[in-house]
């Protein structure tokens, strides 16, 4: 069993990494900052079609990630 979870846990690590990396920027330094805030207060919206796919299976794989890292430490 504890080697059924080490193998799941490489291999969602591994993916988590994948999917961080494939994610575009979020801003460019302090122009990103300065730009990123008139766009988040004009109510335009980034995060459309793959970004949005990204950041979700992002968020699927990091609770994933947690539950089996956690899992490791009981069996």
């Amino acid at each position: 069993m504890h080697t059924v979870i080490t193998v799941s846990l490489i291999i969602v690590a591994l993916a988590l990494i994948v999917v961080v990396l494939l994610q575009s920027g979020k801003s460019a330094g302090l122009s990103g900052a300065i730009s990123g805030g008139a766009e988040q207060l004009f109510g335009k919206q980034k995060a459309r079609g793959m970004d949005l796919v990204l950041h979700r299976v992002t968020i699927v794989l990091s609770v994933l990630f947690f539950i089996l890292a956690l899992a490791i430490t009981k069996f």
